[in-house]
């Protein structure tokens, strides 16, 4: 699996611009562990305003370090309104750039460039979306008097996205700062949609809006942004291990055989999350309350997915499914097949054998980067396997989730976060793990996505809230339906 900063990145898209040409140092900590640094520049002009955030970011996955950089640049005129964008973040071995220019009819021009491919469009500007200073304005005229709330529309350059965002003043607060007390405004914010009360910006600002202070969940981590001097903002960097913390404990052991048959799981989620797994074709989660679920995983239970979308035969810039070197990579592997269960066995038949170097120093590589370097690991499979499968009209989704294993970083009996594709099959949603060779019941499903790391990112916010109490299989069980098609001989979890 991949964490970076794609997730802190978007976390840069809720902080307000500084309100003076200078830079502001902040230091970047998880659970009180210094892991990075985040400065913000800000320069003006009679004609405009540039704010530019840049973050450096340190993490371990089970002992291999990935360093990852993020800048996101917004120009705007005084008033707010924006003029361009750009963002660029290395989360493995290329930089990945997306690009937008306000155009004489309003409009922006889009360029968005993974794996050296660029991608042009038109952006029509969303309504009140907003850029750094335009929120920072926002924030400023609304002012700081305890239980104001209001809303405010945020704009994502490296998603090229709006989030609707509700913004609750707490009120004054006397803070430690690294340099001393300051007395700051303390405002909570959270996307308009969202219902877990864990999943919130807490910020602290002066007057004039200076962001001073941060604080978010991240992963299961404490994620804290808090400015002071260069050489505090500098200071060595300390391990943190992301992958182990996100590891789940397995109730018993599950071999071979019973990860072959249907599993039924007993699972408690901490902070109550309205619905942390999904339905699919494969899986059905069911509300004990009190934060406690039933998980059925590999049961034949009807369709509960809706059939392909347009986006699940797509390209896009992380499943490069146009790319001519894809296609005949595509076309190579499925030689001969004449259906398109054949074509995605073959398909993940090369994908497993393809990639030949399992590293975890990789950061999130598009499926054209993966084919070129033969690296990765279970996102690299997935996107490589979609982007191929989509190349040959099978509708393709990634999803993320977690699965088990006997032993991983040393730990034993534990599931681990994961990503492998569903395929359309003329009836349903049917699994397939290239990163693993085989699909099977220990895949339980968070979420499904066209691809790109942000989808990825926002479904593994459930990690560190998860304990797994009991796990039973399907042959204990008398009233419960046989296999779904992945499950069954010769299905999605089989071989070619």
């Amino acid at each position: 699996m991949r964490f970076s900063t794609a997730a802190v990145a978007v976390l840069l898209c809720l902080l307000p611009a500084l309100s003076r040409a200078d830079r502001t140092w902040l230091a970047v900590l998880m659970d009180g562990r210094k892991v990075g640094h985040l400065t913000i520049d800000r320069d003006i002009t009679d004609a405009s305003v540039t704010t530019t955030q840049t973050l450096d970011f340190r993490l371990t996955r089970i002992s291999t370090p990935l360093e990852l950089h993020t800048e996101i640049r917004s120009v705007e005129d005084a008033t707010g309104a924006p003029l361009s964008f750009a963002a660029q973040s290395g989360m493995s071995t290329q930089i990945n750039r997306a690009d937008g220019h306000r155009r004489d009819d309003g409009s922006f021009q889009v360029s968005n460039t993974v794996a050296g491919q660029s991608r042009v469009s038109l952006l029509i500007w969303p309504t009140e979306a907003l850029l750094a200073e335009g929120q920072r304005l926002a924030l400023v005229r609304h002012g700081f008097k305890p239980g104001t709330t209001y809303r405010i529309r945020t704009f994502d350059p490296i998603r090229q996205q709006v989030a609707d965002v509700k913004v609750t003043v707490v009120g004054d607060e006397l803070v430690d700062m690294p340099s001393g007390q300051e007395r700051l405004h303390h405002l909570r914010q959270s996307l308009a949609q969202e219902r877990d009360p864990d999943r919130v910006l807490d910020l602290w600002l002066d007057d004039a809006g200076h962001i001073r202070r941060g604080i978010s969940p991240l992963l299961g981590f404490r994620l804290e942004m808090v400015a002071c001097t260069e050489t505090c903002a500098m200071a060595p960097d300390q391990d943190v291990d992301l992958l182990r913390a996100a590891m789940t404990q397995s109730p018993r052991l599950l071999p071979q055989n019973l990860r072959s048959e249907p599993l039924r799981y007993f699972i408690y989620v901490k902070g109550g999350a309205e619905k942390p797994f999904m339905d699919t074709d494969e899986q059905h989660a069911s509300s004990l309350g009190d934060g406690r679920w039933q998980l059925d995983v590999g049961f034949a239970g009807g369709n509960a997915q809706v059939g392909p979308l347009p986006e699940d035969t797509a390209p896009n810039p992380w499943v490069q499914s146009d790319s001519p070197e894809i296609i005949a990579a595509a076309k190579n592997a499925t030689a001969g097949a004449t259906n398109d269960v054949q074509r995605i066995r073959r398909l993940r038949t090369f994908v497993s054998g393809y990639i030949e170097e399992k590293g975890l120093d990789v950061g999130y590589a598009s499926a054209l980067e993966t084919l070129h370097t033969r690296r990765g690991d279970c996102t690299e499979h997935a996107v490589l396997l979609a982007a191929l499968a989509r190349s040959e009209g099978i509708p393709t989704r990634v999803v993320t989730g977690i699965v088990y294993a006997d032993r991983f970083g040393g730990l034993s009996r534990v599931f681990v976060p994961h990503a492998w594709v569903q395929v359309w099959l003329g009836k349903s949603w049917v699994s397939f793990d290239s990163a693993l060779r085989r699909y099977d019941s220990t895949h339980i499903a968070f979420a499904t996505g066209s691809g790109d790391p942000w989808r990825f990112f926002a479904a593994m916010n459930v990690l560190g809230k998860i304990r797994i109490d009991k796990i039973l299989p399907g042959s204990d069980l008398t009233d419960m339906p046989g296999p779904t098609p992945a499950m069954a001989p010769g299905g999605g979890g089989g071989r070619e």
